[in-house]
């Protein structure tokens, strides 16, 4: 995305103006505001942009992955603040599901696709299947929690507790970013990067087992950390807490992120596990709000500019190496791949046939994708790149745009089922 000077101050000053009228306008239309940002992207894509410049990530990996980058782990955080469910391993229950069986089984779905199909190497495969595995936390807002509950206790659930969809998909979305890393990296190994060496055993035990145990080490002792720090450090100027000082957010979000990075960890889980640890603490002080609201603020900025420089390289050149192929595969990723894996994963679980058939079905595919695109072709040799740019790109508005127009009455009709069935147990 090559952009400089008066062209960026030009994208950034629209995407902040639709940024503010758009989810207004939209409000009681089918058309979601990602769907909204995209098209006016493509009509951006259209204009002669001054200079020269274009917009499409091929060539320009590193400003690419560094700005979804910072944008995923931004939405990380505030996945994590907005989790009022304690974490535990049995009320997790569906979490664990979708993390552990559903998405290895669309990683392995999509790999096949990707060299039957498409006829990909197997590197290059396996790179495109782990990339558009993993569900969006930035851009699955209309199908996710809605922020922290500050106001009820703790001797029973609040409503989004119980909805077992939304906790479903908010904590998968948290967690599975950064669980596809292992499979990004197996993407570079087999592509034979100069960067990155070893064998299968490295893979596994440094790729799977060791830098997943630093993430999460660091993440939880991190939010300890800060939440001592924000609510009971001895020096009263100290406790950020009773300030309503939400940069607290921002410097855990970029500290963690930095800190589990130079330990050798995967920083995208780290910060949703520092998240989580922060929203753990005394979970009902307003605090918790200050700082999601805070952090929601800055992730709707980022997202409102990645969405219009994505729609513009779509009319730029970025869907120029598309197949008849990458559609298929496209499709069958949205339509039938991600909602019967995790359909099959969710089985016995307790939930209603509804709400795992909604579950299933939105696996949201987004900004994570072109990060982890992005960061791979940096650090290996993938010949169909061009390729797997306009695939991942195809899959990911196909995603938006399916999953836009559909989340707000599927998730309206089963809040009303669910009231239905609560008022008849009453």
């Amino acid at each position: 995305m090559q952009l400089t000077g008066d062209v960026a101050y030009l994208l950034a000053g629209v995407a902040l103006l639709a940024g503010a009228v758009l989810p207004r306008l939209l409000r009681r239309r089918a058309i979601s505001t990602p769907i909204a940002f995209v098209a006016v992207g493509l009509l951006i894509g259209l204009l002669p942009l001054p200079g020269g410049h274009t917009v499409t990530p091929v060539g320009h990996e590193q400003i690419t992955e560094h700005l979804t980058e910072v944008t995923v782990i931004i939405a990380l955080m505030g996945v994590g603040l907005a989790i009022d469910r304690p974490l535990h391993w049995q009320t997790w229950g569906t979490t664990w599901r979708l993390l552990l069986i559903a998405m290895p089984l669309c990683i392995v779905a999509v790999a096949a696709l990707g060299w039957g199909l498409m006829g990909l190497a197997p590197a290059s495969a396996l790179l495109l299947a782990a990339a558009l595995a993993p569900t969006d936390p930035v851009l699955a807002s209309d199908v996710q929690v809605e922020g922290p509950d500050v106001e009820g206790g703790d001797a029973e659930p609040t409503p989004e507790e119980d909805d077992e969809v939304r906790f479903g998909l908010t904590s998968e979305a948290g967690l599975n970013d950064g669980a596809a890393f292992p499979f990004v990296f197996g993407a570079i190994l087999l592509a034979g990067s100069s960067t990155h060496h070893g064998g299968w055993g490295t893979w596994i035990g440094w790729y799977v087992v060791g830098k997943l145990l630093i993430a999460l080490v660091v993440g939880a002792l991190s939010g300890w950390a800060l939440t001592r720090l924000a609510f009971r450090a001895p020096v009263r100027s100290l406790r950020l807490a009773e300030a309503g000082e939400p940069m607290l957010a921002i410097a855990a979000t970029l500290g963690v992120y930095g800190l589990t990075d130079v330990l050798g960890g995967y920083g995208f889980v780290a910060v949703f596990v520092a998240g989580v640890s922060l929203r753990s603490f005394q979970r009902t002080h307003a605090y918790h709000a200050a700082l999601h609201d805070f952090v929601g603020q800055l992730e709707h900025m980022l997202t409102w500019m990645l969405l219009l420089l994505l729609g513009a390289a779509l009319t730029d050149g970025l869907l120029a190496s598309l197949t008849w192929q990458g559609v298929v595969l496209a499709v069958l990723l949205v339509f039938l791949v991600r909602p019967v894996v995790a359909w099959a994963s969710l089985w016995g679980n307790g939930m209603t046939q509804p709400e795992r058939y909604a579950t299933a079905f939105f696996g949201v595919r987004g900004i994570g994708s072109v990060f982890y695109l992005a960061y791979a072709t940096g650090q290996a040799t993938f010949p169909e790149r061009r390729e797997l740019w306009s695939t991942m790109a195809f899959t990911v508005v196909l995603s938006v745009v399916v999953h836009g127009v559909t989340a707000t009455p599927v998730m309206n009709r089963l809040d009303a089922v669910r009231g239905r069935v609560k008022e008849g147990a009453a």
